[in-house]
């Protein structure tokens, strides 16, 4: 009799609990999503230049010549180089000036880093342009004599080499850091 009054108190507690587990509600809930999706910044230039590459020289004479560099539209904000690069012989023929807005660079140890210009761009949804030349020109030395030009050969003319460069501005604390990137 102990037994059974045992398992029927068993019993009966078991379906106490069942029943009330059954009456008892959890609350719960859950979050919409958030997907983050990363994508990657860019930066593009280009260098051109419409009055051609080969020029005749006239002691005197202006000779219009127009590089220009251009940020592209959507580009990250960047530091934008320029490198002329001139032949040996240039100076004794002719002379240039670069236009506005650039800054020579200098290095860690404060000395002008050659024919090295920079500035900086910022982020824009449209083209940047920027010429390189003030005036869009060179100049040839008005001392320059028939000589001089007799000398010359086809590897010895002088030259003048334009090259552009950019480096993320974000990071990357002043330009010459920024060209030590380049470089690399």
């Amino acid at each position: 009799m102990k037994k059974k009054l045992t398992v029927t108190l068993a019993v009966m507690a078991l379906v106490a609990c069942m029943a009330a587990g059954a009456t008892l509600a959890w609350l719960t809930t859950k979050t919409d999503s958030v997907v983050n999706t990363f994508t990657y910044g860019d930066i593009d230039i280009t260098l051109a230049e419409k009055t051609g590459t080969s020029y005749k020289m006239v002691p005197g004479n202006t000779i219009a010549k127009d590089p220009k560099v251009t940020v592209k539209a959507n580009s990250e904000a960047c530091w934008l180089f320029v490198k002329a690069e001139k032949s040996s012989n240039f100076d004794d023929f002719m002379t240039y000036t670069i236009a506005e807005g650039w800054t020579q660079l200098k290095d860690s140890s404060g000395n002008d880093v050659a024919g090295v210009y920079y500035r900086e761009v910022g982020a824009s949804t449209t083209d940047q342009a920027f010429d390189v030349l003030s005036g869009n020109s060179v100049t040839v030395n008005d001392t320059v004599t028939k000589e001089m030009f007799n000398a010359l050969t086809e590897s010895t003319m002088p030259k003048l080499t334009v090259t552009a460069y950019a480096c993320q501005k974000d990071n990357v604390a002043d330009a010459t850091t920024a060209w030590g990137l380049i470089q690399k």
